[in-house]
């Protein structure tokens, strides 16, 4: 099913920034780590990296899961589309 242009925007603005890039590179590698680890690994502030983990959760690019004390974050399939799309333009 074709997605409109309101739904493509949404996942475009998902990665449209060097830091959420670099986390989608960062679960591909690493995949079920938690906010915590994610700012530890990027060098970044724990509110900033929460509110991209949230827009690249709103696009469909990452899923979150529920891990007892933690939510542990990993690609969904759009987003490894997505990581792949990006490499090609390096």
């Amino acid at each position: 099913m074709k997605k409109s242009n309101r739904e493509l925007e949404r996942i475009v603005k998902g990665f449209a920034s060097y830091r959420r890039i670099q986390i989608l590179g960062l679960l591909q590698k690493e995949p079920e780590l938690s906010l915590q680890e994610i700012s530890e690994k990027i060098r970044s502030d724990f509110k900033n990296v929460s509110v991209h983990i949230n827009r690249m959760a709103v696009a469909g690019l990452i899923m979150k899961r529920n891990d007892f004390h933690s939510v542990r974050h990993r690609l969904t399939r759009r987003g490894l589309q997505v990581l792949k799309f990006v490499r090609t333009l390096e």
